[in-house]
């Protein structure tokens, strides 16, 4: 990503409906990239379905829904940041600060999610594009790719690491 916001800035935003096709991740297993188990698919919906609940969660500014999945030992790649970050509290600290930014996120879709599956982790990679509209009323393209590391953890599906890259639009 990094686009404007911090921690997941227009990556983690909001959540629009999508066609049922385009929401189906592939789920691709361990032994067998050929055809996913049921319970690979299930950890690709679940996985999926905790992201965008972060980002509708960010969109409506609520700090502990959009942290409820990040794991205390969470690590950060992005572009905002030169270093790694390391640890939930301050991601919930960059977060907080980043909800006072005045842009608004207009659209953020997941494109072409894949979901690889190692047992208890789950590895989800996608592009995200997005539209946000500034202060002025002008509105901003936002194109990043993202990977994102899930391990199950009580029970929980809970983000361990993520790296939010920026996806330049390529020069003619």
């Amino acid at each position: 990503m990094r686009a404007p916001l911090t921690l997941s800035g227009a990556l983690l935003v909001v959540a629009v409906a999508m066609p049922a096709a385009a929401q189906q991740p592939v789920a691709r297993p361990v032994a067998n990239t050929a055809a996913p188990s049921s319970a690979d698919r299930a950890v690709a919906d679940e996985v999926i379905r905790i992201t965008k609940a972060q980002w509708q969660a960010e969109m409506a500014k609520n700090l502990q829904a959009a942290s409820r999945n990040i794991a205390p030992d969470y690590t950060e790649f992005n572009a905002d940041y030169a270093t790694r970050l390391e640890g939930k509290d301050l991601m919930v600290k960059l977060e907080d600060a980043g909800f006072k930014d005045s842009a608004t996120q207009l659209v953020g879709e997941m494109i072409n999610p894949l979901v690889q599956v190692y047992g208890n982790t789950a590895i989800l990679t996608y592009n995200y594009v997005g539209l946000t509209q500034g202060k002025d009323g002008k509105n901003t393209p936002s194109r990043a790719k993202s990977t994102r590391v899930f391990v199950q953890q009580g029970g929980e599906w809970m983000l361990v690491h993520a790296n939010f890259a920026a996806d330049p639009v390529p020069t003619p």
